[in-house]
């Protein structure tokens, strides 16, 4: 079953840029709308029925595991029994049901390829998902799964077109033939997360923990022909500055966010 293909989220960055968001709480857990980033995140994956979720945590990680330990109370009318027999009954469903949710501590200075592969023995399987905790996008994530297995490389990216910053992703039809970082151009497709691995993709990424995702692992398998491309023209958009959480939170006071599928 598609549904049960797990779905990693990298959740361990420091947020340097929202310094005053971040001293408290890891960057996934900044709110939009009331509910953390990573929480929107998992909403868009859920909408189209992954609900398998791998957490891999690093700074201020422990916020991140009270939230989920926690999860049903936050979220739910309950009654508690006190005494030796103490018990806890909740009241109602949520539309958060059946989720599974692992969280891992991969480190706090880990980079995000070393984050991954500490994840290989919780993956089962021959393919997995991941992202990152702090971009949304209004992506069909079943279409861009049928992309990778018609591609039948080893890795697929997310394509997008946002402003200048970011890296490159560098296209001769259905392949990834390079990848760059910070090219300073609105002209090419940059990384947008949302990624499909088979597991043979953890042969390209080292537990070293200065290896990251975006730099060598990449870069390899697009020199092997191992990269394929799913472009998203339409929404996206990461959380890097006070500025980018503000647009964010303007989009769902106004109830037009694009990303909310469900």
């Amino acid at each position: 079953m598609t549904g049960t293909i797990p779905v990693l989220i990298l959740c361990g960055g420091l947020g340097t840029r929202l310094r005053e968001e971040t001293e408290y709480r890891p960057k996934p857990m900044i709110e939009v709308g009331g509910r953390p980033m990573l929480w929107h995140v998992m909403k868009i994956y859920a909408a189209h029925g992954f609900t398998n979720f791998i957490l891999l945590t690093g700074y201020k990680g422990h916020v991140i595991k009270d939230y989920f330990l926690h999860y049903e109370a936050l979220h739910r009318d309950f009654t508690v029994t006190l005494g030796e027999r103490s018990s806890i009954r909740y009241h109602g469903p949520h539309d958060d049901d059946g989720w599974q949710v692992t969280v891992l501590d991969t480190g706090r200075d880990t980079m995000t390829g070393a984050r991954i592969k500490q994840a290989q023995p919780y993956v089962e399987g021959d393919r997995f998902m991941a992202t990152y905790g702090d971009g949304v996008a209004n992506i069909d994530i079943r279409a861009l799964l049928a992309r990778h297995r018609e591609a039948g490389r080893l890795a697929t990216v997310t394509g997008v077109r946002p402003p200048a910053r970011f890296g490159e992703v560098v296209v001769e039809g259905d392949a990834v033939v390079e990848f760059r970082e910070k090219l300073q151009t609105q002209q090419h497709l940059i990384n947008g997360g949302f990624f499909v691995f088979e597991r043979g993709a953890f042969d390209y990424l080292s537990s070293d923990p200065t290896c990251m995702l975006e730099r060598e692992p990449l870069e390899r398998l697009a020199l092997d022909g191992q990269l394929s491309v799913y472009q998203h023209d339409a929404f996206w958009h990461c959380v890097d500055t006070p500025r980018d959480l503000h647009a964010l939170g303007q989009l769902w006071e106004q109830r037009i966010a694009p990303w909310k599928m469900w």
